[in-house]
């Protein structure tokens, strides 16, 4: 099959799921979006649960090549500072270009309530995300535990609901009004500055 092709429709069924949510994703919907054939999305993925893993494939592929650019060659960032930028970076894509494949694979976290064969694809995936936060913390000479890791992983993944609502009171009550300053804090609380160290 043209590898083109499937890249566009498995972007157009991204797109789709994160416009109309769940029940509004179908072949039709996502040949609409692709600008094919009706027909053409059938034919590369013959069910809705495989429309489903090509989303859920794509937004992984999109999501590491992003993580990949932005640290750099190497394990990541050599320090602190480092790593917070990173992080912030990571926040600015959620709420910025990268909205519609976040809010495709969260929309993919709820069918997998539903769909156990969907969790266990998004379960090594989600489980990644720890490891790789991890890496991340020792790389910049930061404590990098399974409690550290723990932590600042399920902060990212808390503060991704925040900046796709968007609402403002709750960006600035929870300090993501400023994805900088907010990134530094959370590194302040997962790995405490020791007394001697230099800001």
């Amino acid at each position: 099959m043209n590898q083109d092709r499937r890249d566009r429709l498995r972007d157009a069924a991204m797109a789709v799921l994160a416009e109309a949510g769940g029940r509004g994703l179908t072949h039709r919907a996502v040949d609409a979006e692709a600008g094919v054939p009706q027909g053409t999305a059938k034919n590369y993925f013959p069910t809705r649960d495989a429309l489903l893993r090509a989303v859920a494939e794509r937004c992984v592929e999109q999501y590491r090549a992003l993580a990949t650019a932005l640290a750099g060659p190497g394990p990541g960032p050599a320090d602190r500072a480092g790593l917070a930028a990173l992080l912030a970076a990571l926040l600015r894509d959620v709420a910025g270009p990268g909205r519609p494949r976040v809010l495709a694979y969260l929309e993919l976290q709820t069918e997998a309530a539903r769909r156990p064969w969907l969790a266990a694809l998004l379960d090594p995936i989600g489980a990644a995300d720890f490891a790789a936060h991890r890496q991340l913390l020792g790389a910049a000479g930061l404590p990098d535990g399974p409690a550290q890791a723990r932590a600042l992983t399920l902060a990212m993944h808390g503060a991704v609901w925040h900046l796709l609502a968007g609402a403002p009171d709750t960006l600035a009550a929870a300090g993501l009004d400023d994805p900088d300053a907010f990134a530094r804090d959370v590194l302040a609380g997962v790995c405490p500055e020791p007394s001697g160290e230099e800001h």
